[in-house]
């Protein structure tokens, strides 16, 4: 359990500086899918993956921006 407490706290300690960079790659993974969609490139294009994966993560990053 060490291992993660360490890792966690370093996770922290990087994203506490790096405010924007969550949202950023959440944003980018949502114009990814409106990309993604006007290709034909089966399930992943038709099932909105990089959306929702994006928009997880931008809501996740909004949140620890606003606590750290």
């Amino acid at each position: 359990m060490q291992w993660l407490n360490r890792f966690l706290d370093k996770l922290s300690e990087f994203l506490a500086r790096r405010k924007g960079l969550l949202p950023l790659s959440g944003i980018l993974l949502i114009l990814a899918n409106y990309v993604l969609q006007f290709l034909p490139l089966g399930w992943i294009s038709t099932s909105n993956l990089f959306l929702h994966v994006g928009l997880v993560i931008a809501i996740l990053g909004l949140m620890l921006a606003w606590a750290l």
